[in-house]
């Protein structure tokens, strides 16, 4: 049977080419980190059949796992963070290969984490890092149900597939840093509304000055130990009968609220 890139006589896509396609064509970061992590079980198990596979990133000292080609990748990923240790955390702070060939005969992490995946049916982890460059430190786990899967060729294809696509998961990380951070501002933004709404009522039912309002408003966050923008969303609720809409404008002139 000739393949599509025979037939039309092109070359096959390079992993590069392929994961440049995965990010144009996913609707945001988590979709593509899913559709990675499927690809890459796909890409490094071999022999015809897939790996499980889980992609953790670490940062801001927090463990995720950030895309997985299954729920049985995600859950046993987890089991790693529940307990704070495990080959995939170890892989990504130390940033070098983790291997357990056979889960039945490890104990590096204790006894309840070896006993925990292999109640899933796995035997077999393999955790190689990325090299992020100081964006982040993240890990490509692999599991399998065959005891030492990833023996010699298998793990030098994860490897090689790893440093080939450390660049596009750095690119897709930073990206996602500024999309946090822009979800940030605009939830500050809508709060620093609310509160300017608020002094502008007590202003107006005391006859105060803007520092005095402020002091009250303060002063009832603090008796009454809720945050400032919670008093102030209830008093312009409180006044408008409805809870307030904020609107702010956005780079590039988009409002937003």
């Amino acid at each position: 049977m000739l393949l599509p890139e025979e037939i039309l006589g092109t070359e096959p896509l390079s992993t590069l080419d392929q994961i440049q396609n995965l990010i144009l064509e996913s609707a945001d970061f988590e979709e593509f980190l899913d559709e990675l992590a499927r690809f890459s079980a796909h890409q490094v198990a071999g022999s015809g059949d897939d790996a499980l596979c889980g992609i953790t990133l670490l940062r801001d000292r927090k463990a995720a796992t950030i895309g997985w080609s299954s729920d049985t990748a995600r859950e046993v990923d987890e089991i790693q963070y529940s307990l704070s240790q495990g080959p995939c955390l170890t892989a990504a702070k130390e940033e070098r290969e983790v291997y357990v060939p056979d889960l039945l005969d490890e104990d590096r992490w204790g006894p309840d984490y070896a006993s925990a995946v292999a109640a899933h049916g796995l035997r077999s982890v393999l955790s190689v890092p990325f090299h992020l460059q100081g964006e982040a430190q993240a890990a490509l786990n692999l599991y399998s149900d065959v005891p030492r899967k990833f023996d010699g060729d298998v793990a030098a294809r994860a490897r090689g597939y790893t440093r080939q696509i450390s660049q596009a998961l750095r690119l897709a990380v930073r990206f996602s840093m500024h999309a946090d951070g822009a979800t940030n501002l605009r939830a500050t933004l809508k709060s620093r509304t609310v509160i300017d709404m608020a002094i502008g009522i007590v202003m107006a039912q005391n006859r105060c000055s803007q520092e005095a309002a402020v002091r009250i408003l303060t002063d009832a966050s603090s008796n009454g130990n809720v945050k400032l923008r919670d008093i102030a969303a209830s008093l312009v609720t409180s006044v408008g009968g409805a809870a307030s809409r904020t609107h702010f404008e956005e780079p590039g002139g988009r409002a937003a609220g």
